[in-house]
């Protein structure tokens, strides 16, 4: 079989998917974007922000040095009594840096709390923040304060993640530290 498939030009692959956007405005926000991340504005910064979770902070297995015969063992059976946290996060594009808080909830109001820690972190910069069309990042009240603030919010088109440089951050912490067995 596998000789008559193989002289057939058929070969076994994965399935992938993609999305095309179908934002009327894409090609403008994503110039927009790229624009900002290859000419940041003089007195500016231009920063990433997304959400990243829900994050499951359970223990898990692994290995550790600890005195001899005296192994740490964990239940099996893992209960969440303490829910999942939420990691809402901003890529310094100038640094390189992750600027980050766990929340227990990602509410407009977790959102316009942490805008106001990168606010008084860049207190003299006004603040060019690309972010995804999640609801709490328009909500009315996260508007008026980044209006009064110095703070632009630079929407990405509709099915565009990938124009936002902190998915690839996002990326490494999925790989590396929530399921490589070490904790959070």
């Amino acid at each position: 079989m596998r000789r008559v498939l193989h002289e057939r030009g058929v070969s076994w692959q994965a399935t992938k998917t993609w999305k095309a956007s179908t934002d009327p405005d894409f090609t403008t926000k994503m110039r927009r974007i790229l624009h900002l991340y290859d000419h940041p504005p003089p007195g500016g910064r231009v920063l990433c922000v997304d959400e990243f979770g829900p994050l499951n902070l359970q223990p898990r297995p692994g290995r550790a040095w600890r005195p001899q015969a005296n192994p740490v063992r964990l239940r099996a059976t893992y209960t969440r009594d303490h829910g999942v946290r939420h990691m809402i996060a901003a890529l310094d594009l100038a640094t390189g840096r992750l600027h980050y808080r766990i929340r227990d909830r990602k509410r407009w109001r977790e959102f316009l709390s942490f805008l106001k820690t990168l606010r008084a972190r860049w207190p003299d910069q006004k603040l060019h923040l690309i972010c995804d069309n999640f609801s709490p990042h328009k909500h009315p009240e996260v508007r008026t304060w980044c209006t009064a603030n110095h703070v632009e919010l630079v929407f990405l088109p509709t099915y565009a993640s990938w124009l936002n440089w902190i998915e690839a951050e996002f990326a490494a912490v999925r790989y590396f530290g929530a399921t490589s067995g070490t904790r959070l």
